[in-house]
């Protein structure tokens, strides 16, 4: 299952945060742990925010690795599903609805 990961960083913890992620290294940006697949992750230094897919069959590892983070910004998680599983979806929801 893919998630779609937002986050945003307060004012007072930018500097640390922009500090602390800027000197890791790719390897270990891209550590998002056991059992999780990073799929992209885009960020809006302007804002001090960002988004990330992730994909996962266990959203108590994707919870894992977010938990890294929490005490550092504030982030949302939502599961969402790609064009065909979309479709699928919207076919049965619109079938029951007619129904």
């Amino acid at each position: 299952m893919k998630f779609l990961v937002t986050w945003k960083v307060s004012e007072d913890k930018w500097l640390n945060i922009l500090d602390v992620y800027s000197s890791m290294s790719a390897e270990e940006r891209g550590d998002v742990g056991e059992g999780v697949s990073l799929v992209g992750r885009w960020h809006d230094l302007a804002d001090k925010s960002g988004v990330a897919v992730m994909e996962s069959e266990d959203i108590s590892a994707v919870f894992a690795y977010l938990g890294r983070w929490n005490p550092h910004m504030e982030t949302t998680v939502r599961p969402v599903l790609e064009d065909e599983d979309a479709a699928e979806a919207g076919r049965v929801i619109v079938s029951a609805a007619r129904s």
